[in-house]
């Protein structure tokens, strides 16, 4: 095995258990949030403090820093889209630990969204060998980053304005949900190109990335903590995954020059399985029922 094949294994590795660690911790933060007043945007600090406060919120965040930690490991040795596809993944974790610890009672419709969803990304996984014989490439196209970073911000604002409407049809959280996810994706993807400026040094730690990765993360963490007081906590976490994953994966294919395949069965292939992800995704905003007791 090469150091380059090496590398990769030990990105993916890391990608599960970032998977496992970041469902575990979204299900302790859905408990959290709701044990807290309602995040007001309008005071901030005070609404992260009232976050804190609560126990679960806390241990749940603990949770979230050593899964961002493997994340940050995974974005770095592996190809971008071949290590998200891993981490989106992870869905299979989410509902099992949401059936079987966390009180939740999923519907048929739900195990099948998530069921497709995995299954999707599985295939994607299994037919990434464009990017994984090339290593964890940091390279990038600015012109491709810009855009990138630009559309998903004013996706996200979208998103972020219209669930404010009073008769939108779509779940209570689930359009905030989806601009979270998106907000996780920009600092993914920032991630992943500031790690290939600091291989001039700790200079690259001055790169713009830097504040992109603050401030997605920033943005994502009141809108996440809002979903998830507002929506149903599957749901919610389901589509918040599925849209920086699937995000993420976008941008290794159009910024990073990760190759969506060798042969015309490979590509199309990996596009149905983008559109069938697409499809199972759709599938699991219904009711879902949770049957846990929330403490303050």
């Amino acid at each position: 095995m090469t150091d380059v094949s090496l590398a990769v294994g030990i990105g993916l590795l890391c990608a599960l258990l970032s998977a496992l660690g970041t469902n575990l911790a979204f299900l302790l933060k859905y408990k959290g949030a709701n044990a807290a007043p309602d995040v007001d945007m309008r005071h901030p600090l005070r609404s992260a403090a009232d976050l804190f406060r609560s126990k679960w919120w806390s241990i749940g965040w603990g949770v979230a820093v050593a899964a961002f930690a493997l994340h940050v490991a995974a974005l770095t040795l592996a190809p971008l889209s071949l290590g998200q596809a891993v981490l989106a993944g992870g869905l299979v974790f989410l509902a099992v630990l949401a059936d079987r610890f966390f009180g939740f009672q999923l519907g048929r419709r739900q195990w099948a969204g998530i069921g497709l969803v995995a299954a999707s990304l599985t295939v994607l996984t299994l037919t990434g060998g464009g990017g994984a014989s090339e290593g964890a490439n940091s390279e990038y196209s600015l012109l491709g980053m810009i855009l990138f970073e630009g559309i998903a911000v004013s996706v996200g604002v979208v998103l972020v304005v219209s669930h404010q409407i009073e008769r939108h049809p779509a779940p209570p959280g689930v359009l905030l949900g989806i601009a979270a996810g998106l907000g996780f994706g920009i600092s993914d993807v920032a991630v992943k190109a500031l790690s290939g400026d600091l291989e001039s040094g700790p200079s690259g730690l001055l790169s713009p990335w830097s504040l992109i990765i603050v401030t997605g993360a920033i943005f994502s963490f009141y809108a996440s903590a809002r979903s998830l007081q507002l929506g149903e906590g599957v749901a919610v976490i389901a589509v918040t995954s599925v849209a920086a994953n699937l995000s993420t994966i976008l941008a290794g294919l159009a910024v990073f020059g990760d190759r969506l395949g060798d042969d015309a069965l490979v590509i199309g292939v990996r596009l149905a399985s983008f559109a069938l992800i697409l499809v199972g995704t759709a599938l699991i905003p219904a009711p879902v029922r949770a049957g846990m007791t929330l403490e303050r």
